[in-house]
């Protein structure tokens, strides 16, 4: 099985993010509910086999770029020797991780020798009343902890992710870019997803045209880079990505005042195995049962009818609670 999935628009989806676990050591206000969420069962959730085995498929069909999510992925038992196992399999695939960063400082040294291509950072606020508000349960020394770890293991490609808040962060956001910047990092802005009613508010909502308005007051105006820019690092992803006077990048990810769905090159597969085409739609296509059989052929056929169905541009659909936690973040 070898090619490359194209869906009915023409895209080329060469890039999958693939949930690890349900699972999190924390709880953030725009991702889970503040009870939490069902926990999947040691059954329903892939095993590494399972990933390695779809990751295979996956491969053959033309995808150059792996990004494990979860929940939280360093949560999950094992995860550390996994990517080694997963890089000495598959090393021609970028692999990258994404994390809140609160366990980082325990595994960064052993993530940097799996050849992590990027790693992204949950950060959206540097107050720690505010970060015990949002995350409800976390600490920002953790985190900070977790950052000077990967700095010092040389993992390369940092980013920093912040949800901008109206009433909340939105005036931190000076402090976080600054952080970022000061500390080799690449911030992204990232507008709060309406992905489900509860834990989404829309006077929160604040979109790409005010937190650009909103940086050029405290910094100066901006340019907008190109594709080709050497500075954005990963020029086919969603951001839109930024320079000032001063040669400071950020990333703006506007994916729902200014949506990038015409160049859309990416899959999702949660920790359940189901296929995703699109982080907004509700349309799903099971996965587990043809990885667990071992049906490989089966499984391709699967990933491409899957995507066949990926929407020329998303749609809100809110037919019951579903939360990011369960989709893979």
């Amino acid at each position: 099985m070898t090619g490359q999935i194209r869906d009915t628009n023409g895209r080329r989806i060469d890039y999958a993010r693939i949930s690890v676990t349900d699972r999190c050591n924390f709880r953030c206000v725009y991702c889970m509910p503040e009870d939490g969420v069902s926990p999947l069962t040691h059954e329903d959730i892939m095993r590494y086999e399972d990933i390695l085995f779809l990751c295979r498929a996956l491969g053959d069909l033309g995808v150059r770029k792996i990004r494990f999510t979860g929940g939280e992925p360093l949560v999950r038992k094992g995860f550390v020797p996994f990517l080694k196992e997963f890089r000495a399999s598959f090393p021609g695939i970028a692999l990258s991780l994404t994390t809140n960063a609160s366990l980082l400082r325990r595994h960064a040294y052993e993530l940097a020798q799996t050849g992590l291509s990027g790693l992204n950072i949950s950060l959206d606020t540097l107050d720690p009343e505010k970060f015990r508000s949002i995350t409800r349960v976390g600490d920002i020394s953790d985190v900070m902890d977790g950052i000077r770890a990967a700095l010092a293991s040389g993992i390369p490609n940092i980013k920093t992710n912040t949800v901008p808040m109206r009433g909340f962060n939105d005036a931190d956001l000076p402090l976080i870019l600054s952080f970022a910047w000061e500390n080799g990092l690449l911030p992204r802005l990232i507008e709060f997803m309406p992905i489900d009613d509860d834990v989404w508010r829309r006077k929160m909502f604040v979109g790409e045209d005010e937190i650009l308005a909103a940086l050029s007051r405290r910094f100066g105006a901006w340019t907008q880079l190109g594709p080709d820019s050497s500075s954005a690092a990963h020029p086919q992803g969603p951001a839109r990505y930024y320079r000032d006077a001063g040669g400071r990048t950020v990333g703006v990810i506007a994916a729902v005042s200014n949506h990038f769905c015409q160049s859309c090159n990416r899959l999702r597969v949660t920790a359940s195995g189901q296929l995703r085409a699109c982080l907004f739609s509700r349309r799903e296509m099971p996965l587990l049962g043809l990885i667990r059989s071992g049906d490989y052929d089966g499984l391709g056929r699967a990933i491409l009818e899957g995507m066949s169905a990926k929407p020329q541009r998303w749609e809100q659909e809110r037919s019951g609670a579903l939360q990011m936690s369960n989709i893979g973040g």
